[in-house]
């Protein structure tokens, strides 16, 4: 089994290109697990990054990286084809990590370390969330399971004894105060329309009422506005009344990621503070050039998002060294342990059948039972010294050649355990904003 992860994030792409790749990537991981190209799939969407976490199972004779790079130039056809990027400037673009360096690399992104604010909490809901998604769906394996499992422990861990992150910023909170730099009057004087009804919109919503914005409105293209607004206050506002709540609101904060941004026509005249979160945009950047309008972009608030200190983050990157080794040494030890049981069967399947042989020659009768004791005791010492050395091979991080000697020298397929087998796909479930299209969330 190879676990894999391919990255494109905003520490090597744009964000309109990332929002691209994310469009063209929606229910790509879960075609692929129900057509059996992969054991499992998760995808990690949000207005910064897109990932791609994958199991896969080479076939016979196929080394795990030729296999990896196979999956990797399809994914990268697919996903060019279905959102009109080339298919070779897509495979550039993400970046693949195998095995112990997916481990780490998800690590390190769970506990906020390669956010555009560095520390931000927000991260750890939305892998979360990716992985909830994919359970639901039925296209996790129990490797990326555990894979998951363990990057939630890493990052409650990096949240209990580090100080990275204690400060609560995000990118909610950097493009609320650079939009308080260019709006008139305080929070509390001002009216907020908020575009979206996701967990991103949620989170701006809370995040308004912290500083003591009282009056936001909300807007929903899925006209989901009256049921968000029950349970987290605020006034819904439908199409109709769009148009009106844009001329009352001083700040317009999208966080929906619409199918078509609106376009800078759609603004009544006069002075007022725009802010785009969305992976999609929900506003054409036109906009900016309106009399009286301010943009903040994604892009503004990471230039504006400022550094953790050293201390943080050094201790952070440390506890995510320890996991992902701690990680990888358990992954390892449960591939050998399968291996282990697989030569013991293959070999006592040997056994039996020569004991057979013994049987119909000898009879029930002393010989035969010295003669098996004596066949028992040889095969044992047979195997001490291979399980010896899968140990050994194990904790040097080298159990493929010891799987990959296996299968050339006796033919042994180490079968998936119960575990690793993808479920198979719930009832299905009602549409909503989550599932449609990707969260516009960092």
């Amino acid at each position: 089994m190879v676990l894999f992860a391919l990255v494109a994030s905003h520490q090597n792409v744009d964000l309109n290109t990332v929002a691209r790749l994310s469009t063209g990537a929606l229910g790509l991981s879960e075609d692929l697990v129900r057509a059996g190209r992969l054991q499992g799939a998760v995808t990690l969407s949000t207005c910064n990054r897109l990932e791609l976490y994958g199991e896969l199972a080479p076939g016979p004779g196929t080394p795990p990286g030729a296999a990896l790079e196979q999956v990797h130039a399809d994914l990268a056809e697919q996903i060019g084809a279905r959102s009109g990027l080339d298919p070779e400037y897509v495979a550039d673009l993400l970046v693949p990590f195998a095995d112990s360096d997916a481990a780490h690399h998800l690590f390190t992104v769970v506990s906020g370390l390669e956010s555009a604010v560095v520390g931000e909490r927000e991260i750890t809901g939305q892998v979360r969330r990716a992985v909830n998604e994919a359970q639901q769906k039925g296209t996790t394996s129990g490797n990326l399971v555990r894979l998951f499992e363990a990057a939630a422990r890493t990052a409650r861990k990096v949240g209990t004894q580090t100080a990275l992150g204690e400060r609560g910023r995000s990118i909610v909170s950097v493009a609320l105060d650079l939009a308080d730099d260019v709006t008139t009057g305080t929070w509390p004087s001002r009216r907020a329309l908020v575009f979206g009804t996701g967990a991103y919109a949620g989170a701006t919503m809370a995040a308004l009422r912290d500083r003591g914005c009282a009056d936001i409105e909300v807007y929903s293209s899925s006209g989901r506005a009256e049921q968000f607004t029950e349970n987290r206050g605020g006034s819904p506002v439908s199409a109709e009344e769009l148009p009106a709540a844009l001329e009352r609101a001083d700040v317009v904060i999208g966080c929906s990621g619409g199918s078509a941004p609106m376009g800078a026509g759609a603004f009544p005249p006069g002075q007022r503070t725009v802010v785009d979160l969305a992976l999609t945009r929900d506003f054409d950047p036109a906009v900016a050039d309106l009399p009286g309008v301010e943009l903040i972009s994604l892009e503004s608030v990471r230039v504006a998002a400022p550094d953790e200190t050293r201390e943080s983050v050094d201790a952070a990157t440390g506890i995510v060294e320890r996991a992902a080794q701690e990680f990888a040494a358990v992954q390892s030890g449960r591939d050998m342990d399968d291996a282990i049981v697989a030569l013991r069967k293959h070999t006592m399947a040997v056994l039996d059948a020569e004991l057979e042989k013994v049987t119909a020659h000898h009879g029930c009768t002393a010989a035969k039972e010295q003669i098996e004791l004596a066949m028992r005791r040889m095969v044992r010492s047979l195997l001490h010294t291979p399980t010896v050395r899968a140990r050994e091979l194990a904790a040097q991080g080298r159990q493929d050649e010891y799987i990959t000697g296996l299968e050339a020298l006796y033919g042994i397929q180490i079968p998936p355990s119960p575990a690793e087998r993808p479920a198979a796909p719930p009832a299905e479930q009602p549409t909503s904003d989550a599932t449609r299209r990707p969260q516009a969330a960092g």
